[in-house]
């Protein structure tokens, strides 16, 4: 009897150790983030309200990471205006934020190539936080730490701009 007792105590003390655990949904109460704005040459994230940054993270993007996206599977970031317009609180990179890629125009680039855009491309965590991922790494995402990740699904909201420049 004794045993079980201590059995069922431990199990209850790592049940109720895990509740402490800190999630990876975050709150955020500051000022709007009116924009996000990455610049690829210095492979920063500005997150901004209006003119004022609130926020600046450096960033990995696609392993081709010069140029403007063309088509599926060509490793690059795309550049130009777009929105964010959907999230993913399953990523397997954590968390991640969708960006409206590709647009009408991005869709006639490739055609005219006798291909398809692509797609799927976010603002994402890591897909191991263990992992130091050095260098350019994704298919033409923007991968941020998971800590990160964390902190800019809570600030910034479907709907929002995101500039994307050389």
């Amino acid at each position: 009897m004794k045993r079980r007792n201590v059995l069922l105590g431990g199990g209850a003390a790592v049940t109720l150790g895990a509740c402490g655990a800190s999630s990876k949904f975050k709150r955020y109460d500051g000022p709007d983030v009116t924009g996000v704005v990455v610049r690829k040459s210095n492979r920063k994230m500005y997150l901004m309200n209006e003119k004022r940054v609130l926020e600046e993270y450096k960033v990995k993007l696609g392993f081709a990471p010069y140029g403007h996206k063309l088509i599926e599977g060509d490793g690059r970031t795309p550049e130009g205006l777009y929105t964010i317009n959907r999230r993913n609180p399953n990523s397997k990179f954590h968390l991640s934020l969708g960006i409206s890629y590709p647009n009408e125009a991005d869709r006639e680039t490739a055609a005219a190539l006798g291909k398809e855009p692509g797609g799927d491309i976010f603002i994402h965590g890591q897909k191991s936080p263990l992992r130091k991922d050095k260098g350019d790494w994704t298919w033409g995402c923007i991968a941020v730490s998971n800590k990160q990740i964390e902190k800019i699904y809570a600030m910034v909201q479907d709907g929002t701009p995101i500039y994307i420049l050389a």
